[in-house]
Parts: C-alpha cells; structure tokens; sequence
C-alpha cells in the first residue's frame, strides 16, 4: 500500500542543515568542521483535514504496513499539490524519500469526518 493519494489541506516543510560539529578551544576560539555534502535533519509535516473516516484508516493502514517509524517510502506528487516552489526533498535528492517520525495522529470531527496530521522525516 503507498501513502494516500490525497492533497493536504496543509503543510510545513523545514529542510534540515548540513551535519556540522563545533569544538571550541580553551581559548574561546572555535573551529567547525561538516562531515557530508547532504543536508539531513528535513521535516514535512502534512494535514488532511475534514476528511471521510475511511480516507483517514488509509493513513493508519500505511504507518502498519511500512512498520512505523523503521521503513521509508515514497510520496505521491499528492502530497505537494499546490505548492510551486521547487522540489520538497531531503539534501539534494531529486525523489524525496521520507519515513514517519511519529504515528499519524487522526481526530474525528464528527460522525464519518476526521482530520488527520503526519509528520515526516526526510532520508536519503
């Protein structure tokens, strides 16, 4: 089973920063070094709000089937509907691949309607 092929109702996107490590002398003078040309650490955080509720077990159903937090997976082009700016990749990739950072959290709205938010991690 893929990701839901749903448009979010909204979305944030942080891209993450070079691994940098700082070491500071005695003196007070610091030195920084950047292991990789990749920058890690990218976050997309996704809302389907007001949603059928079957829509919403979809979301459950994938965070089961690609056991939580461990497997990555591919978005459908769904997911960045909208928005114009360029690619929402982790580093320089060009196919962004992502994992879930925490289990989808579903609210219902009322009988049958839920609102749903995800958010992701980006991996290389």
């Amino acid at each position: 089973m893929a990701f839901p092929a749903l448009t979010p109702t909204a979305r944030s996107y942080t891209p993450g920063d070079w691994p940098v490590k700082s070491f500071t002398s005695m003196s007070g003078v610091e030195i920084r070094l950047r292991y990789g040309d990749n920058r890690t650490g990218a976050k997309l955080q996704l809302s389907f709000d007001h949603i059928p509720d079957a829509r919403a077990q979809e979301f459950l159903s994938h965070y089961a089937e690609v056991q939580g937090t461990f497997r990555s997976f591919v978005l459908p082009s769904s997911a960045t509907t909208g928005w114009s700016g360029g690619a929402l990749s982790p580093g320089t990739a060009t196919t962004a691949a992502y994992r879930y950072s925490q289990p989808p959290q579903v609210t219902n709205i009322r009988p049958g309607v839920s609102s749903v938010s995800v958010e992701l991690l980006g991996v290389m």
